[in-house]
């Protein structure tokens, strides 16, 4: 059973930039699929981005193309997600997810001025 832990939310200011960090506790070579979801108070969770280590291919949410970027690095198990341009309905707690079936604990992240 692989675990994750999310960590690099916090408190920005619009056009303000974050980039979270999920570390797998395994080596994740057997984890094809990773991505980023968030789930905002009251809505659903939505997927934000994902990638596949097998094709490199990335997928992103309409509402974040172009201003976020995810990525990974196998030599430490750990997928990025750069959030670039933030806006206010950025704000949401974020959930990195592995297999499609295995979630981190959240980290939030709210854009406020």
């Amino acid at each position: 059973q692989v675990q994750l832990v999310e960590s690099g939310g916090g408190l920005v200011q619009p056009g303000g930039s974050l980039r979270l960090s999920c570390t797998a506790s395994r080596s994740d070579f057997a984890i094809n699929y990773m991505g980023w979801y968030r789930q905002a108070p009251g809505k659903e969770r939505e997927l934000v981005a994902q990638i596949f280590r097998s094709t490199g291919s990335t997928k992103y949410a309409d509402s974040v193309k172009g201003r976020f970027t995810i990525s990974r690095d196998s030599a430490t198990n750990t997928v990025y997600l750069q959030m670039n341009s933030l806006k206010p309905e950025d704000t949401a707690v974020y959930y990195c997810n592995a297999f499609g079936t295995t979630w981190g604990q959240g980290t939030q992240v709210t854009v406020s001025s």
